[in-house]
């Protein structure tokens, strides 16, 4: 076992006094995680630079303690949090937050890696650009490349490794690597920085990044579709994308059953369905551009194609359009899943498929839960535009024949089954690996791939003292 008590005293004398906490009123919120994930810390210490960081780590490293990266720990698959054997530093990246500089003209910005993604975006504004990734937390870009966070605008922009030009990591000896690429073309062989991109800390800390950034749009349009089916859903998109591929910003579906919730719980969000049943589904369309409404009105374009797709052949499963105000109609998408938390327990999954088999999965997963499982409700939304489900499920604990944690696991099992093996789909669109699904990753991960993780973590931190993830 490690001295708390000697490491924090050396620590201090490192970093300051006020850098290394130890109390356990302190320690709480770097070791219970967002969703998932709780633990108990050696200590937390909180560098304010690279150099103080690559100093940890050196010193972690010669004495064999094990450290956990965190961001801003809002994660959601408990791979920022320390394990329980209270023998994990948790090396925190709050304060590593003072590089910020935004080149506009080469439209890229340079950050430290606790920079918070609210804190990037206010900079620049300023310069009328803005990082894509939109998301519900605010999580550090740290955080954002271990996990490869997308998002809900993923359809027109890209994930976080399509918009990482640069980075700059501590290995766990302490090593700093910089490969703080500014440039859009640099075809010079291996791309080290993605060794680093959605792998949950497990090779370094990131500790700072070159982002593309991109135009803020001066116009939005959404509207609300009712859709009778998942494959007039599909239909929708395709003629959306087939006509509106440069200004398709955003398609985000919902099912009834995660609809109701939300106007059952937040009487302010206005239904427009009003006293009505809603459809199946509800397909939430953003276009947006840099054009200026003069010369090209979104909202126009948006209603006219919409209204010609009801008229023609393919418009049979549109039961209705609504137009609106894009912050009236996202601020539906993004009280789901609170809505659904008052609703009975929810069992939240991360799936992908492709997109052309969306609706054939979703309809595979009802028809099971149908069969074995009738007292769970799928209550379903996310990005079909990007192929990506949040297939949440939710049922009264108090009326479950088994006891919550064994439907969790049932129903881990067999849903991840259906969409990996069933639908070549993946068992984690976007919130990355960690403990949670760890036994997944070890289940379907080929094993050339687990062999090249292994290689990798042997030669990037070779005592094994990085993060709780294993992908090897």
């Amino acid at each position: 076992m490690h001295d708390a008590a000697r490491a924090a005293a050396d620590l201090r004398a490192m970093l300051g006094a006020d850098a290394v906490l130890t109390e356990a009123n302190d320690l709480a919120r770097y070791e219970d995680g967002w969703r998932y994930g709780k633990g108990k810390a050696l200590l937390a210490v909180r560098p304010g630079t690279t150099e103080q960081v690559s100093e940890v780590m050196a010193y972690c490293h010669e004495r064999g303690i094990r450290v956990m990266p965190q961001g801003a720990n809002t994660g959601l698959v408990g791979a920022s949090n320390p394990d329980a054997s209270g023998e994990m530093l948790v090396l925190s990246l709050e304060r590593l937050n003072k590089r910020l500089e935004v080149d506009a003209i080469n439209r890229t910005a340079v950050v430290d890696g606790g920079v918070l993604l609210s804190t990037l975006n206010a900079a620049l504004a300023e310069h009328g650009l803005m990082f894509p990734i939109d998301l519900g937390a605010d999580p550090t870009i740290g955080g954002m490349i271990a996990t490869n966070t997308g998002g809900t605008r993923l359809l027109k922009y890209g994930d976080v490794r399509y918009n990482l030009q640069g980075l700059e990591a501590v290995l766990a000896d302490g090593t700093v690597v910089e490969v703080m690429n500014h440039l859009r073309k640099n075809n010079t062989g291996l791309d080290f920085k993605q060794l680093f991109v959605g792998t949950s800390g497990a090779y370094g800390v990131i500790t700072g990044a070159v982002l593309q950034v991109v135009p803020v749009p001066r116009q939005h349009a959404t509207a609300l579709v009712g859709c009778a089916s998942g494959e007039a859903v599909l239909a929708l998109l395709k003629a959306l994308e087939r006509e509106m591929a440069d200004v398709f910003t955003a398609y985000e579906v919902i099912s009834a059953n995660a609809l109701g919730p939300v106007f059952k719980h937040h009487e302010d969000i206005r239904n427009p369905y009003g006293t009505a049943q809603p459809p199946a589904y509800t397909a939430l369309v953003e276009l947006s551009s840099t054009l200026p409404g003069t010369a090209l009105n979104l909202a126009e374009v948006l209603e006219e194609r919409l209204g010609a797709f009801l008229e023609g052949e393919s418009g049979e499963g549109i039961t209705d359009i609504f137009m609106g105000k894009p912050e009236d109609f996202w601020a539906i998408r993004h009280h789901i899943s609170e809505s659904l938390r008052n609703e009975g327990k929810v069992l939240a999954f991360d799936i992908s498929v492709p997109r052309s088999r969306m609706a054939a999965f979703t309809d595979a997963a009802v028809a099971l839960l149908a069969k074995d499982y009738p007292f769970v409700r799928c209550c379903d939304f996310g990005h079909w535009g990007d192929g990506g489900t949040h297939l949440n499920l939710v049922w009264n604990e108090g009326e479950a024949p088994r006891p919550t944690a064994r439907i969790v696991e049932e129903l881990q099992s067999r849903i991840y089954e259906l969409a990996v093996r069933g639908f070549d789909g993946s068992y984690s669109a976007e919130h990355g690996v960690g403990p949670h699904n760890q036994r997944f990753y070890d289940a379907y991960t080929p094993e050339p791939v687990k062999a090249a993780n292994q290689a990798l973590k042997r030669h990037l931190d070779p005592k094994g003292l990085l993060g709780t993830t294993r992908l090897g």
